[in-house]
């Protein structure tokens, strides 16, 4: 006979479970893109919680994509290696030596300790990279910036760092197929066949936008998008983001975050949700309560 003073709790925990059942039946067999990064990946209690949450995901019939960044883990191993990088307007220039310490810590380290971490929770998965089936064809990005002498706007050459040009999703949908849970690092091949890094975030909305998916989350070291005075807006829609870049609401690392929720949006993504990757089980919280956990972002 259980003992009486622990009913209540299991209550409790079947109350969670009926509760949570209209968002898990809302998400049935739907692809739910999950870009996974920033500090979170370096706190291995966080990384585990993830790793629950993508196991119970595909257990309750969603099917999961990850795809994950690696900025710090690429720094700590360049200056280990004793390659320097250099930036131009703020962003890394990836020259040949650094595109091959991108590829070896994203699509092998990060890569695999994901699929591993996942493994340990009991789920299947497999680890690639947007090159594996000609996954992603990437072009070379091009970005300009204001020359501080001149004030002449100016190309810049970032070297090996592409942006997403193609996306054959057969790989993906054989995977998917087979109840596995793709890892994808952001790594592709150019129609010159040269390796290519490409920015997270933009790989998982050009991915995302490929597989038609149900959501696309980007967790990230912040709450989601906050107004002037550092509050949280809980939804907002592609008018609104574009609004409020205008007005300098929506500034520095987040504007190509919002860029890329656009382009996921327009591409059939129903919606976007930008949340904290720091919040226990933040994915659970977004996508099977009412609450939420970030900011959620429409098409209008």
């Amino acid at each position: 006979m259980p003992d009486s003073k622990q009913l209540p709790d299991v209550h409790v925990q079947a109350e969670v479970l009926v509760q949570a059942l209209p968002h898990m039946q809302r998400y049935d067999q739907q692809v739910v893109v999950i870009k996974y990064g920033g500090h979170a990946m370096g706190d291995r209690a966080a990384a585990e919680d993830f790793a629950e949450d993508v196991v119970l995901l595909e257990q309750s019939g969603i099917k999961p994509i990850v795809v994950h960044g690696g900025g710090p883990q690429i720094g700590k191993m360049l200056e280990k290696l004793g390659i320097k990088s250099e930036f131009k307007g703020g962003l890394r220039v990836t020259d040949q030596a650094t595109v091959e310490v991108v590829e070896m810590v994203l699509a092998g380290s990060i890569n695999k300790q994901i699929v591993g971490w996942i493994g340990t929770e009991g789920g299947k998965a497999v680890g690639l990279s947007g090159k594996d089936g000609n996954m992603v064809v990437a072009r070379k990005a091009t970005r300009t910036a204001v020359d501080p002498d001149s004030n002449i706007e100016k190309v810049v050459d970032l070297g090996f760092v592409g942006e997403p040009e193609k996306v054959n999703r057969e790989v993906l949908d054989q995977v998917l197929s087979a109840e596995l849970i793709p890892v994808l690092a952001p790594v592709a091949i150019g129609q010159d066949g040269q390796t290519y890094n490409v920015n997270a975030d933009t790989f998982a909305g050009a991915i995302a936008g490929a597989m038609t998916a149900k959501r696309l989350l980007l967790l990230t070291d912040v709450p989601g998008v906050l107004d002037k005075n550092k509050n949280l807006i809980p939804e907002m829609t592609i008018e609104d983001c574009r609004r409020l870049i205008a007005d300098g609401t929506i500034t520095d690392g987040m504007i190509p975050k919002i860029e890329t929720c656009i382009y996921a949006l327009e591409r059939g993504v129903e919606a976007v949700v930008i949340l904290d990757g720091k919040v226990p089980h933040a994915v659970l919280l977004e996508l099977f309560t009412d609450h939420g956990a970030g900011t959620l972002i429409r098409r209008g």
